[in-house]
């Protein structure tokens, strides 16, 4: 079993920056492929970036650029560096995990998942 916390959500105004934290427990995160989904009101929940045990990344064609995920395995944490951020950023915020390396985009293929955090862009 992992459990993950996720933190550092928060209102924030156009253009300006979040760095989000998940930190896991239970297990060694090491073994575990991260991933950051986002669900804005009334919408389905979305893939948004991934990272595999080897560092390897994936993102979303809305954040890309943007948006920089990574871990530090020495403190079971993986991040969300959110940049340049927009209106439409604003969602809940949660962290999953897979057991494996593989990323995957499918909020269906994570095993874990944390309460989420609000982040809120204004114009």
């Amino acid at each position: 079993q992992v459990q993950l916390v996720e933190s550092g959500g928060g209102l924030v105004q156009s253009g300006g920056s979040l760095r989000l934290s998940c930190a896991a427990s239970g297990r060694p995160n090491s073994e575990y492929a991260m991933a950051w989904f986002r669900q804005a009101p009334g919408k389905e929940r979305e893939f948004a970036a991934a990272i595999n045990r080897g560092g390897g990344t994936r993102y979303s064609d809305s954040v890309k650029g943007r948006f920089t995920i990574s871990r530090d395995n020495a403190k079971n944490t993986a991040y969300l560096q959110m940049n340049t951020l927009k209106p439409d950023d604003t969602a809940v915020y949660y962290c999953a995990a897979r057991g494996g390396s593989v990323i995957r985009s499918a909020a269906g293929a994570y095993d874990y998942w944390g309460q989420g955090t609000q982040v809120t862009v204004s114009s």
